[in-house]
């Protein structure tokens, strides 16, 4: 057992958890499960890398109902990317309970999204403006709705929001129970609990800087802090590293002297088109390349295993931000190395920053030209070696799964028990063996579990779903 059999989780959880290496709780995790499963309002305060998004997850995937179609939990997130990942993640535990997510922000087919919520959804994640835009236009229907999810709170108040958020509560029916994490609780957030939430159970964990994480500061001007860049990278030699500037620009051309300076190296910011963003985010998980430089956007809520070293080539612009930078790394019990260039114009953010985490940021030297002397053939033989790809935790319960399309859907009068009636009867395979199911007006994809897969291919194109041959193959 995966040590939360402690609380009493159906079967299809248990058995997702263990297949996505969940092997013991984590503090808030523990301390979350048993209160959100008693169905009580909860404000968390907890640090971004303390597997929060399971402590919600693993509960509403527990509690929602799979026969209901219309959306039972609501998940706010202030980011695409997170929204993204937070969908992946209520999937991924959801598994083998068959809990169909479904992730709407800006910047993507409305229409799509549009045809997503009218099929079967038992959990939307979202970001406030497009999920408000739905609400307004009637296309999400929160009737049904159980559960309430404000994720990274303090990023939607410095994101300005916060009345979007406000309004959408507004819409959502008062017999819900309610759930907010944020890293920190500033008044605006604090308001926002005593307002719409029932006697919340209040959890604190943590402190703002977690031991495993060291941090330092480096005293630079700004015309020296690229090449500083170069002789830290180089004396570290992190095989995974994300690289902090303040704005886009700065983003683009720091990107541009690592590409010329031959480094590993990708982008990431809000002026990139979203496909682009996601497809940066996918290969730096993967470990497809060693640097990633970024603005804020990827300091909220982005989960990639084994980030060695933080680097901020400017001082966030506030004191949350560099909590937040620096727990990109240090994530699931590992250390990790968080380094902040600072200039002399600076001290009174960096003061900033001390007071709120509590402690002194310890001053280091830069490194010393023998230090770097001494790293330049390791370095230099790492950036020439090609990346060794990450272990994707999500690859062990996907093996087993195989997504077969079928072109026929609605427009065929077919329903998701016409499906599961005809597989079901097939030798060898039973109702456990069927995943989620998505009926389209044309096409419906149906994932086939336990490695079943090309068992149900082969038999479906010789059996009929209520009279009718469909064509079946492998969904690309």
């Amino acid at each position: 057992m995966n040590g939360f059999e402690q609380f009493k989780l159906n079967d299809e959880i248990v058995k997702a958890l263990t297949g996505l290496g969940y092997k013991a709780p984590t503090e808030i995790q523990a301390k979350v499960i048993p209160i959100a499963l008693m169905k009580k309002d909860i404000v968390g305060k907890s640090q971004t890398g303390s597997g929060k998004t399971a402590a919600f997850a693993i509960p509403i995937c527990e509690l929602v109902e799979w026969e209901e179609n219309k959306p039972q939990a609501l998940i706010l997130t202030p980011t695409r990317e997170l929204a993204a990942q937070v969908k992946d993640d209520v999937i991924n535990i959801g598994r083998f309970k068959r809990i169909k997510a479904t992730a709407i922000y800006g910047k993507q087919s409305y229409e799509r999204q549009k045809l997503e919520l009218k099929q079967k959804t038992h959990v939307v994640v979202g970001t406030p403006g497009r999920v408000l835009d739905h609400l307004q236009k009637g296309t999400l229907h929160v009737e049904n709705l159980k559960f309430l999810v404000i994720d990274e709170a303090d990023e939607m108040l410095n994101m300005g929001f916060i009345e979007q958020v406000e309004a959408i509560i507004k819409a959502l029916p008062e017999n819900r129970v309610t759930m907010l994490f944020s890293a920190t609780l500033p008044e605006d957030i604090e308001n926002l609990s005593v307002q719409y939430m029932k006697s919340p159970v209040h959890i604190d964990v943590e402190n703002i800087t977690k031991s495993n994480i060291h941090h330092f500061l480096i005293h630079t001007e700004e015309e020296d802090k690229l090449s500083l860049l170069k002789d830290v990278t180089m004396v570290e030699n992190p095989d995974s590293c994300i690289i902090f500037c303040r704005t886009q620009q700065g983003v683009d051309e720091l990107y541009r002297k690592l590409e010329k300076a031959n480094y590993s190296c990708d982008k990431l910011h809000g002026n990139m088109i979203q496909e682009d963003r996601f497809a940066v985010m996918d290969d730096f998980k993967k470990g497809k390349f060693r640097y990633l430089v970024a603005t804020d956007i990827a300091a909220r809520g982005i989960d990639v295993e084994n980030i060695s070293l933080v680097i901020s080539f400017d001082v966030p612009q506030d004191k949350e931000r560099y909590v937040h930078r620096i727990g990109r790394t240090g994530r699931a019990g590992k250390t990790g190395k968080a380094i902040t260039f600072a200039t002399s114009n600076e001290e009174n953010i960096v003061k900033e920053i001390e007071e709120y985490i509590g402690e002194k940021i310890s001053r280091i030297e830069p490194p010393s030209s023998a230090e770097v002397a001494r790293a330049k053939s390791a370095f230099a033989e790492k950036m020439n070696s090609k990346p060794r790809l990450k272990h994707d935790k999500t690859e062990k319960i996907n093996k087993d799964i195989v997504k077969l399309y079928f072109n026929g859907g609605k427009k065929k009068k077919l329903r998701v028990v016409d499906f599961v009636g005809t597989i079901a009867k097939i030798p060898g395979v039973t109702a456990e063996d069927i995943g989620i199911i998505t009926i389209q007006e044309n096409a419906t994809y149906v994932d086939i579990l336990n490695g079943k897969g090309q068992v149900v291919l082969a038999a479906m194109k010789h059996t009929t779903i209520k009279g009718k041959q469909l064509k079946v193959h492998i969904a690309r």
